[in-house]
């Protein structure tokens, strides 16, 4: 039996979410589009989880554009605006997702400039890197809300405002974020926000991308004009409901979440740093599940099978990008050294974890270093 600390990778789909999408693959398995009365159920349900979600955001219902999850929501900000727009100036953080960072280098086949904005040794966005003289009202500006791998939480409705007062169109991928920490539309400022179901105890290949009714977003998949204009495709019935009953779950999960997993996050830190470990971006506002460290001298992949071995599931870096080659391109852009870099970890706790586990793993880690420390003295 596997202790689960991988919860930025993906979630368990909770009880109440299963049990709320079953009927809608057997029995009101009707097409949204359609008129009959099982259609126009399964419409129904829909309008129900775009209200769920929309109150989870604070907007309304017609901001919500139900798509195939983060990435997608992330490629449809990107490629929608700038086929609506002429080129001009695309700028990204530099420790932006692989899904948000590809389509915007993409942009500079299609004559965009494209601007990295740097990060602190703590993985922050810096706002004073942001080159605000450069903005007009054609550019796009795209910063994450928390980062998927440090969890550090990114000053977004301040890089917001900057880039409003330019004219320019702001958008945030809160995948990481959503459910953690409050996330507010009009707070943070952003005209769209990309989320992701599976990230909050929903299924997966659903999302959504939240949307200013001003923006000028052309259509991402074109054909029968599915959600607003914006997305064709039928829709997903079953897991658009699950996404709106795990937006119920975030509601009320929201003011526990913060106190209960920090408790249990910092006292692994706490014997983490007993044991040598350097915790990336520990400086920072950071989620209260997150922690990412490396033990100098250890491999983190080798760490990850160690650790898989005892029975303790965490991850290597960003598990979308698990399978790419060299390392984080979030600790490269924060200066890690190489070698701590290729030994990072990360652990995500979730809800369902408690002390007892948090302990265990703990005591585990502490004797895998301990021995692949003599292992490494041996061979010197």
């Amino acid at each position: 039996m596997q202790t689960y600390f991988d919860h930025n990778s993906t979630t368990r789909v909770a009880d109440s979410v299963l049990g709320a999408m079953l009927p809608y693959f057997q029995h009101q398995y009707g097409n949204a589009s359609s008129r009959h009365d099982l259609g126009t159920s399964a419409r129904s349900a829909i309008n129900e989880s775009r209200e769920k979600i929309a109150g989870l955001v604070g907007v309304q219902p017609s901001q919500v554009i139900f798509t195939s999850g983060g990435t997608e929501s992330n490629n449809m900000f990107v490629a929608g605006m700038a086929s609506y727009l002429p080129p001009a100036r695309v700028m990204v953080s530099s420790i932006e997702h692989p899904c948000v960072m590809v389509p915007a280098r993409h942009l500079s086949r299609l004559g965009w400039t494209v601007d990295l904005i740097p990060v602190s040794a703590n993985g922050i966005v810096d706002t004073d890197q942001l080159p605000v003289d450069l903005i007009s009202k054609d550019s796009l500006v795209s910063v994450m809300m928390v980062n998927n791998e440090t969890g550090v939480i990114q000053p977004v409705a301040e890089l917001a405002s900057l880039v409003k007062s330019k004219g320019g169109w702001m958008h945030t991928d809160a995948v990481q974020a959503l459910s953690k920490i409050p996330c507010n539309f009009a707070d943070s400022g952003v005209d769209a926000m990309s989320l992701s179901a599976h990230k909050i105890n929903g299924p997966k290949g659903v999302g959504a991308l939240i949307v200013d009714k001003k923006l000028p977003l052309n259509a991402f998949i074109k054909g029968g004009g599915h959600e607003f204009g914006l997305r064709s495709g039928t829709e997903n019935v079953a897991s658009i409901v699950g996404f709106g009953v795990a937006a119920e779950l975030a509601v009320s999960n929201l003011s526990n979440y913060g106190p209960y997993l920090s408790v249990l996050r910092d006292e692994i830190e706490a014997k983490l740093i007993r044991i040598g470990a350097v915790i990336h971006g520990l400086a920072a506002p950071r989620l209260s599940n997150t922690s990412y460290f490396s033990i100098p001298g250890i491999q983190g992949e080798t760490l990850v099978m160690e650790l898989n071995k005892v029975g303790f599931s965490v991850a290597s870096g960003a598990a979308c990008s698990s399978h790419g080659s060299g390392s984080s391109a979030t600790l490269r852009a924060m200066k890690v050294s190489e070698e701590l870099a290729h030994g990072a970890v990360r652990l995500s706790l979730g809800m369902d974890n408690g002390e007892q586990e948090c302990d265990e793993f703990s005591a585990a880690l502490a004797l895998i270093v301990s021995r692949l420390k003599k292992l490494v003295s041996l061979t010197v």
